[in-house]
């Protein structure tokens, strides 16, 4: 609908606008250096003839010249292997049910998933005795410290649900009338 309108504004008076931007008096341009004209220049034999010409002399330099080039010794630094690890980490495969798709299907050990880490939360909130910190360390590769700091610190999401009595309290309250 916009579109229509700002046309319409657009192509108002187009011809007139058009004959009075082209009847206008053209501003004439700045004059030119004289030696920003190469092209006559350009054009002469002797320039040509100079740039095409090869020079003896500059040819035989040219061929005495001889370029050797060596790259310095590597020079392995002492210390700097401290970042680099020793060995390759050991990984192993996830323990993971239906949500497999989600998450990643290696993991260092002495570490978790994210997937992993919401399942075994869950599973100790549900069923704390047979899912005990000690089971739940050998169960994941992990120290029994981290995991009883995981189990202290971190709960995860519950759902709760209002009693019925509580949603009609709520609904029962009439707003006031404004008169």
């Amino acid at each position: 609908m916009g579109g229509r309108v700002t046309r319409v504004f657009r192509n108002f008076n187009v011809e007139n606008r058009a004959s009075r931007e082209i009847s206008k008096e053209k501003p004439t341009p700045a004059p030119r250096h004289r030696t920003a004209r190469l092209d006559t220049v350009a054009d002469s034999l002797e320039i040509k003839e100079e740039v095409l010409r090869k020079d003896d002399r500059f040819l035989a330099l040219l061929k005495d010249v001889y370029v050797e080039s060596r790259d310095p010794p590597v020079q392995v630094k002492h210390g700097g292997g401290q970042h680099l690890p020793s060995k390759q980490e050991e990984k192993r495969l996830t323990k993971l049910g239906h949500l497999e798709a989600l998450d990643v299907k290696k993991v260092p050990k002495g570490k978790i998933s994210l997937v992993e880490a919401l399942t075994l939360l869950n599973n100790h909130q549900l069923q704390p005795q047979i899912w005990t910190a000690e089971k739940i360390a050998a169960e994941y590769s992990l120290e029994l410290k981290e995991v009883n700091s995981l189990l202290e610190f971190f709960i995860p999401f519950a759902v709760l649900q209002f009693p019925k009595e509580t949603k009609k309290a709520i609904t029962s309250h009439k707003p006031k009338q404004l008169t």
